[in-house]
């Protein structure tokens, strides 16, 4: 029973494929301004590495900002649902999901049996979201995957006192000029995000256990000091937690097929 989830989101667009309990392929690409062409590009290439065809596929299911576009799907499902699905098929103690993207960040609290209580999402800054991150790493002349890294050398992070993504880069700038290290940067970049997106969570009622997914969550520097402002462990995921959205896609068209 081999079924798919097909997440389109603005920056990036994921594909994963479910035979029943186990992920067989997943892949991951940089979105391009035709929702349905990127769809496409990453289900070829998921198949692909899968030795698969789309006649094997019994049922897919799309979701993200693009869903309506995708032309093989059966179904869509909002990313909302499917980050909370796809996070408790991983997880199943898990009651609260931040989900960090390129351009939005959302809080998700779920009840006793894995249904949304509360949700909560950012869309209106760039301050909690990926975006912050790839433009402090390009200020920073860093790529964007180094952040999490560098700043865990840091021995005294900055602390930046904006709350906007402009005029946080302004406070950059100047520390840049008077030559502050930067894994203290990064340090400060990180717990800035992360201090901001704590928020969102709490304003949810976060409980345990919880989760972060999204490709802001491969940054163990936001990780870790989202665990700090939290004060509470964040559990780590066993796949890249950037495909969890499309594996709740995946998950409820392998539902969809066990009902049919």
């Amino acid at each position: 029973m081999i079924a798919a989830g097909c997440d389109v989101g603005s920056l990036t667009t994921k594909a994963v494929i479910l035979n029943n309990t186990r992920i067989i392929g997943h892949s991951i690409i940089r979105s391009s301004f035709d929702p349905g062409k990127s769809a496409s590009e990453v289900m070829d290439k998921t198949l692909h590495a899968s030795g698969l065809t789309m006649g094997d596929i019994g049922f897919c299911v799309g979701t993200g900002y693009g869903r309506d576009r995708i032309p093989f799907v059966g179904k869509t499902v909002s990313e909302i649902t499917c980050h909370a699905r796809g996070a408790r098929w991983l997880l199943p103690s898990v009651r609260t999901i931040i989900d960090v993207g390129g351009q939005d960040c959302k809080a998700i609290r779920l009840d006793a049996q894995g249904n949304i209580a509360k949700f909560i999402t950012n869309d209106k800054c760039a301050s909690g979201t990926g975006r912050f991150l790839e433009v402090m790493a390009k200020l920073l002349g860093l790529e964007l995957e180094d952040l999490g890294k560098l700043s865990s050398q840091s021995r005294n992070p900055i602390t930046l006192a904006a709350t906007c993504t402009a005029w946080s880069q302004a406070e950059v700038i100047v520390h840049l000029h008077t030559n502050t290290p930067k894994a203290d940067l990064a340090a400060g970049i990180n717990d800035a995000m992360a201090a901001r997106v704590a928020i969102l969570a709490r304003s949810v009622g976060c409980e345990k256990d919880v989760c972060m997914t999204g490709g802001v969550a491969k940054n163990i520097g936001v990780l870790e000091a989202m665990e700090r402002h939290l004060d509470m462990p964040i559990r780590r995921l066993r796949v890249d937690p950037q495909i969890i959205g499309a594996l709740g896609a995946a998950v409820f068209a392998r539902e969809k097929m066990t009902l049919s």
